[in-house]
């Protein structure tokens, strides 16, 4: 664990799991002089008992190492209900690695090699759109029933029949920010705004693998979606069925 307090400012902690030594060590450092107290690991044997005994804000996971990778990793994680931001670490020449790692859970990717600046920014943007609407709980939004799915805005929960379905904070900015839009077109551009913020660099092959990974969840027939329909040439609506009905709302966006 490395630690590198920084008078008078307020450290925020995050994890760095990667198998390279000198990598870890001069990310630690690079990432102190930014108001980053950074837990380093090797591999994700501690991995667990680091996120219960630390809480770290964010996890920085490397793609490519010994034991259970990142894409295993992120994939458990997520699976256990796991909803901390993760920022995967891939190689800048193999695009589909940044895609599975997407649709694995992550929030975002860095393609090695880069910029330690670079790293820094993603980190930042990525805390900031876990800490401000759409992604936060939205106090004025209501509950939104649509089929068998209630969608608590203020709560930011998910259920369906009752039971509570876990959404990662990109999952439920977009989901939110469709429903808010509902039947109405919304471009790939747009969503990447509203969802990841004006200075994300994100890509939007994003929006489409986080859209994939909800209509798995949400609808009865992913391939013939009901309610995530595809607007060629533009991008995605949210069309509510006859008996939607919203609840406690404010004024949507």
């Amino acid at each position: 664990m490395a630690v590198i307090p920084i008078q008078g400012t307020i450290m925020k902690k995050i994890l760095l799991v990667d198998d390279d030594p000198e990598l870890r060590q001069l990310l630690a450092t690079y990432l102190g002089r930014h108001s980053f107290d950074t837990l380093l690991l090797p591999d994700t044997r501690q991995l667990d008992a680091y996120l219960e005994r630390y809480q770290p804000l964010l996890i920085v996971l490397d793609l490519m190492m010994p034991g259970e990778d990142g894409l295993a990793a992120c994939r458990r994680l997520r699976g256990r209900g796991e909803t901390r931001p993760i920022i995967m670490l891939t190689a800048r020449d193999e695009p589909v690695d940044r895609v599975v790692g997407l649709e694995m859970g992550a929030d975002d990717y860095v393609g090695k090699p880069f910029d330690p600046r670079e790293l820094v920014a993603r980190i930042e943007a990525v805390l900031r759109r876990g800490l401000a609407p759409p992604a936060a709980p939205d106090a004025k939004g209501g509950v939104f029933q649509f089929g068998e799915w209630s969608l608590d805005r203020a709560a930011r929960q998910l259920s369906r029949a009752g039971q509570a379905v876990t959404l990662t904070s990109g999952e439920f900015a977009l989901l939110n920010t469709l429903v808010s839009n509902s039947n109405r077109p919304m471009k790939r551009e747009r969503l990447l705004e509203l969802t990841r913020g004006d200075d994300s660099e994100s890509f939007d092959r994003a929006i489409d693998v986080q859209i994939h990974r909800l209509r798995r969840l949400l609808e009865t027939d992913p391939a013939h979606p009901r309610y995530l329909q595809t607007v060629w040439g533009v991008g995605y609506v949210f069309v509510p069925d006859s008996e939607s009905t919203e609840t406690g709302a404010g004024t949507a966006e």
